[in-house]
Formats: structure tokens, C-alpha cells, sequence
């Protein structure tokens, strides 16, 4: 039987492993698209940063609404829905490091975590904060 997540244990669930978070946004026209991104947790929010001038950079800059999916894809299953607001944060490349590290570390091999950040802790990348503001996440979905 399928147990709601929330508290500690929905943020146990968002950070576990190298889960990437779909990431939904709206185009100016109306049209929706997704992309997969790497984030981690700072308190309740998500964090992951992207390049002012990608499509996820200018379509936030302009309508902050943001819905994400994180799915754990192992049997029994579990997902985790989010929406929330985006705030986009233009750090200097020094402050945004220490970000673009953590972030990386959840996904490459320890010994490439830091050339990942480097690589993207850039003028012009941002750091990308979505305070969820509602949220529909399950564990066990096929118990």
C-alpha cells in the first residue's frame, strides 16, 4: 500500500542517490516543456542552477511558477510532485561555487565534483531556489 511522504522523510526521498528532478515550465506562448535537472535540498527548498539564458533561466526570469517530478523508478516505486515558485539567484562565480559543487557531487564520481562546479559556477549561470508550495509524493506505490 502506497505511504505519503512528507517531513524528514520526503526530504530523505528528494536526496537519496542521483534522482534528477523533472523540472515543468511554462513558454510564453502556453506551451509546456520538461527537463531532467540535477539539484539538491537546502532545507524544504530545491536548489539546482542553470544559465540565464536557457530556456528554464528566461522563461523563470518571466513567470516564476515551476512543477517538478522526482521518481524513485525501483519497485515498489515512489514519486514525489512538486509545485512551487522559482527564485533565481545571480551569484558571483566564487558564491555560486560552493553550490555548483554540492550539486555536482550528488552525481559524478567525488574526484570530478569539483571541475563540475567550476565548470558551471560562471558569470551568467544562476542558482535556481524553488520553495515548494504544494506537494503530492508517495513511497511504495505498486505494495
Amino acid at each position: 500500500m502506497a505511504k505519503p511522504l512528507e517531513g524528514d522523510t520526503l526530504k530523505a526521498f528528494l536526496s537519496q542517490g542521483t534522482r534528477t528532478a523533472k523540472v515543468a515550465i511554462a513558454r510564453k506562448d502556453g506551451s509546456c516543456t520538461v527537463a531532467p535537472v540535477w539539484f539538491v535540498m537546502d532545507g524544504d527548498d530545491l536548489l539546482f542552477n542553470t544559465m540565464n539564458t536557457s530556456l528554464k533561466g528566461r522563461v523563470l526570469a518571466r513567470d516564476p511558477r515551476i512543477a517538478l517530478c522526482v521518481e524513485d523508478d525501483e519497485f515498489p516505486y515512489g514519486f514525489a510532485s512538486i509545485e512551487g515558485e522559482a527564485t533565481l539567484e545571480q551569484l558571483t562565480p566564487e558564491e555560486l561555487l560552493p553550490w555548483a559543487t554540492k550539486i555536482a557531487a550528488r552525481y559524478v564520481p567525488a574526484e570530478q565534483a569539483e571541475a563540475f562546479g567550476r565548470r558551471n559556477a560562471v558569470e551568467g549561470e544562476l542558482l535556481v531556489r524553488v520553495r515548494p508550495n504544494k506537494v503530492f509524493a508517495f513511497s511504495g506505490v505498486a505494495d
